[in-house]
């Protein structure tokens, strides 16, 4: 009776056994398995959520059919039942593992935003003001404190923070304010401006980094290409060393704000604002964009020529010369061409 018995037992532990190793090979199956989606995904999972909501939520979604293989897989495994919250991008053919392990980890879905080269603040602002994920804490309705407000957020001293800013891509997760974003765009831009300060030329006429970001930001505006920077930064330092006034029409526009109607009039010229450089000796009061590093390079380092002038050939590109009459004489092939 009692080998019998003993008989039973071992049948019946073996059965268990088989039933588990069987349970333990399916859930690892089921879990390496692809989710069920034709079209990537984002899934935002709130502060607080538990493990249970959460795979309620992919049901809901169509990323799963069932969370039995999902709910059973983290209780023998209760690390995976720590899921952090964020927003993550579910992939077509990404397994179902693979997800856990982005949830568990905070390897949160970067959302990206692009300032580029020649854009102002302004223009910053109404990108930061409308994008999704970005959490705003200005105040964007009231336009006439804007920029005081990201002096004060930022603790810039400068009351117009203008160029103050390095224009690129900015990665960043769901959530992130618009202040955060353009702290990190201004201390890319300390960086950038310190660095080439540091390489700069010597007998430059700027006696702060301040002024030659001013620099760069014209030269962005002048010209948006790169191999020219270099040579338009030695036609503005000439004209600093000689004395003579900039005459550069990207300042009269900034300086004309929303009066400026796409076309650069007689009277504009004639008008003495603080950015009308055709009016004012040196450089404008603060820079009029955000200068990229090819024109903050051009602005330290610039070509060694004898240029005074040039103009735009219509076509992207511009003609230098060395005196009025040879301007001239290009402005009215410019003019009789178009």
């Amino acid at each position: 009776m009692l080998k019998k018995f003993r008989t039973i037992l071992i049948l019946l532990l073996a059965l268990v056994l088989g039933c588990s190793i069987t349970f333990y090979v399916l859930l690892k199956q089921n879990i390496q398995q692809p989710v069920a989606l034709d079209a990537p995904l984002l899934v935002t999972i709130k502060p607080g959520t538990s493990f249970n909501r959460f795979s309620k939520q992919l049901v809901t979604l169509g990323v799963i059919d069932s969370r039995f293989w999902l709910r059973g897989y983290a209780k023998l495994n209760p690390t995976y039942s720590k899921i952090k919250a964020g927003t993550y991008q579910l992939l077509p053919e990404q397994r179902i593992i693979d997800v856990l392990n982005d949830v568990v980890s905070g390897k949160e879905f970067q959302y990206s935003i692009t300032f580029v080269e020649g854009s102002t603040l302004k223009q910053w602002l109404s990108q930061l003001s409308q994008h999704e994920a970005v959490v705003q804490t200005l105040d964007y309705a009231n336009k006439n404190t804007l920029y005081l407000q990201v002096g004060q957020a930022l603790a810039i001293e400068n009351p117009h923070p203008e160029g103050l800013f390095f224009p690129e891509t900015y990665s960043f997760v769901h959530g992130t304010k618009d202040v955060e974003i353009l702290k990190r765009a201004q201390r890319k831009m300390t960086q950038e401006l310190n660095d080439a300060w540091q390489n700069r030329l010597g007998n430059l006429p700027y006696q702060t980094p301040y002024q030659a970001l001013i620099m760069a930001s014209i030269i962005e505006k002048e010209s948006g290409l790169l191999a020219e920077h270099q040579t338009i930064a030695s036609v503005f330092v000439n004209r600093l060393h000689k004395g003579m006034r900039l005459q550069t029409d990207p300042t009269v526009i900034y300086g004309l704000g929303e009066r400026y109607q796409g076309d650069i009039k007689r009277v504009h010229l004639k008008e003495k604002t603080a950015y009308n450089t055709y009016r004012i000796n040196g450089l404008p009061p603060t820079p009029i964009a955000m200068p990229g590093k090819s024109a903050i390079i051009a602005a330290l380092q610039p070509e060694d020529t004898d240029y005074y002038y040039f103009v735009s050939n219509g076509s992207g590109q511009h003609i230098f010369s060395t005196n009025l009459q040879d301007h001239n004489k290009a402005v009215r092939q410019y003019l009789l061409s178009n």
